[in-house]
């Protein structure tokens, strides 16, 4: 089923759920949590609102980057493919390749926008779904996340207990084996074309 042309509901799910992933709003609320025990105050509003105009910028902004390195959204897809590939094995066999700091300061900003929100790994997968689907359905599913995250972020201890530590384990892993499929899709759809 497609809408306006290029708009169609199969990649809009698919392009939530590579990102939902990556983000993984869920597996993060443990970090979360820590910081409101710790009365660390942030803004969930902020947060979601902040990181959504990031990698909002970064989406349309990214390819531009590339071009002054003379790169083009293939060869990067492939490169996102083997970080985006990092990341699913780190959430599926419990590796921790990515560690993050946390220094003192806001932690609306640091930890909260960047790195857990709109890291590293976000900006790579943009730009690889930004070979794979339109502009149009990486924003919705851009927004839906937002969306989640922000609820997420306002009713932390609701969600704690609703999914509670086991189920946030699941969603864990099970969202591991899925990135780690689409990195394999993203690598291959992405290195014949440039072979």
């Amino acid at each position: 089923m497609t809408v306006m042309g290029s708009f169609n509901f199969k990649d809009l799910a698919s392009a939530f759920i590579v990102l939902f992933a990556i983000i993984d709003v869920t597996g993060s609320l443990p970090i979360f949590v820590d910081l409101k025990n710790k009365n660390r105050v942030f803004s969930p509003l902020k947060a979601s609102l902040f990181s959504f105009v990031i990698l909002l910028a970064f989406l349309f902004v990214g390819e531009g980057v590339l071009r002054l390195f003379n790169l083009d959204v293939s060869s990067f897809a492939v490169a996102g493919s083997l970080v985006i590939f990092v990341i699913a094995c780190e959430m599926t066999f419990g590796w921790e390749l990515f560690k993050m700091d946390n220094p003192s300061g806001t932690v609306t900003i640091v930890p909260i926008i960047f790195p857990l929100l709109a890291g590293p790994g976000a900006f790579t997968t943009l730009l690889s779904l930004k070979a794979e689907f339109s502009s149009i359905v990486i924003i919705v599913a851009l927004t839906l996340n937002m969306i989640i995250v922000f609820l997420v972020l306002k009713n932390i201890y609701r969600v704690e207990k609703l999914i509670g530590a086991g189920g946030i384990y699941v969603l864990r892993k099970f969202f591991g084996i899925i990135l780690l499929a689409i990195s394999v899709k993203l690598f291959i759809g992405n290195i014949t074309s440039l072979l």
